[in-house]
């Protein structure tokens, strides 16, 4: 009897079958999925199953793996980093796992965190058995890094002619992702995570697909912009900042008079802008007038211009965000002997006194208008409208009555703290 499969002819039985275990293997290293492979050779899904796992028997006897899939890294030794284990890290587990030692035990024989032996074991145990061997877990993890994989997203596949579909559609690479799965649920080949497509753009685009791309995409970009967190990335000026973290209680409870938040109000285009301050207890509000452009020289002059007009007892601190018009900021702590804090990356909600005070001054000065015509004349005049408005905040009081009474109450304080001093004094004196 002959036996045929894929166009060859066998007198063997174990042959036949043996080229059609070699022809699934070759399929699933390929990219196909393990039900299109299994199709593809005339066996059923199970059976591919028993092929790459083996078969678990009622009477305890378990057979083998027909293919070893995994079998490819194990020829080619790779030096790795020392976080990842080794192969005598290996053995010593395999060895204390057999000896009945718990997990947390062998990674404190082996300095290693509990959480690194417990993937470990549970990635590169054996597939039948479930029992973890040294050589067998070396393998799988050596092939794991083999490197370079295969792209799954390559110019003229199927796959990515529907890729390319969505861009074309502006669809964002997630919803692309999205709708694939939705499409080909059972199509491993034409599954792919947004991440995947995200990298064929920005890694695999060149020349004129580059361009197509660059139109394709939402926000027209061709490099991938990191996007690191605001507490990883580099030192923001050449001074060091002194954070809003570090401020003092008494300045987030209003509760003493001189703390100040600041930022510019730009115009059309940046090219033009007007500094606010506003006091945090009274709402007390003060415009800076920035002709000549709010680079930082020009804000540090402004800030420590008005800030000296003011007595000592309202210039205690200012917060601002991380803007660059404020890279000076050593200068203005030192000139009007004021703390400069930072707020956070992206935090606005930090200077929020501040943010409502710009947002009512934009009556006054719209979005899309030349700001550097205004004079200091008219941005004094400006100020003198919100100061002189009653506050529900401050019991209809207006800033500019707070901010008188608050000065005359620590004035008295002052001078009564004064006084009991000297008498203390005059009183030790005596006796």
């Amino acid at each position: 009897m002959v036996y045929e499969f894929d166009g060859t002819k066998y007198e063997k039985l174990r042959d036949m079958q043996a080229a059609r275990r070699t022809k699934y293997l070759d399929l699933v290293r390929g990219g196909m999925n393990f039900t299109q492979a299994a199709h593809a050779v005339g066996v059923s899904k199970r059976t591919g199953k028993v092929w790459r796992n083996g078969r678990t028997r009622s009477t305890g006897r378990n057979e083998r793996p027909l293919v070893d899939w995994y079998r490819g890294g194990m020829d080619k030794p790779k030096r790795t980093d020392a976080r990842y284990l080794c192969m005598d890290e290996r053995i010593a587990i395999a060895d204390m796992r057999r000896a009945g030692s718990g997990v947390r035990a062998i990674a404190r024989a082996l300095g290693r965190a509990p959480s690194t032996i417990s993937r470990e074991l549970r990635r590169n145990a054996d597939d039948i058995g479930g029992w973890y061997g040294p050589h067998r877990a070396q393998q799988k993890a050596t092939h794991r890094l083999k490197r370079p994989k295969p792209r799954k997203i390559m110019p003229g596949t199927r796959l990515w002619d529907e890729i390319k579909a969505g861009l074309d559609k502006h669809w964002s690479p997630e919803q692309i992702s999205g709708r694939l799965r939705r499409g080909h649920p059972d199509n491993e080949s034409m599954n792919a995570c947004h991440e995947t497509i995200y990298q064929a753009i920005y890694v695999q685009g060149k020349g004129e697909l580059r361009l197509q791309l660059k139109h394709a995409m939402r926000r027209g970009h061709v490099a991938r912009r990191h996007r690191g967190d605001g507490q990883s990335r580099r030192p923001r000026f050449r001074e060091p900042m002194v954070m809003i973290s570090d401020r003092p209680a008494e300045v987030a409870d209003r509760a003493v008079p001189g703390h100040w938040e600041g930022d510019l109000i730009c115009g059309t285009g940046n090219r033009s802008a007007i500094g606010t301050l506003v006091e945090r207890t009274t709402r007390f509000t003060i415009l800076l007038h920035l002709p000549d452009g709010h680079d930082a020289e020009h804000v540090q002059d402004a800030i420590i211009s008005k800030m000296r007009t003011l007595p000592a007892l309202l210039r205690n601190s200012l917060t601002w965000d991380q803007g660059s018009e404020l890279a000076l900021h050593a200068r203005v702590s030192a000139a009007p002997g004021m703390q400069v804090y930072f707020c956070d990356p992206h935090s606005p909600w930090q200077r929020g006194t501040n943010e409502n005070t710009n947002g009512l001054l934009r009556q006054y000065f719209p979005k899309g208008t030349d700001l550097s015509g205004y004079t200091e004349e008219y941005l004094d005049a400006v100020a003198m409208e919100p100061d002189d408005r009653p506050r529900k905040t401050l019991d209809y009081m207006k800033p500019s009555e707070k901010i008188l009474e608050l000065i005359d109450d620590t004035a008295t304080s002052t001078s009564t703290d004064t006084i009991n001093t000297n008498c203390q004094q005059r009183c030790c004196d005596d006796h």
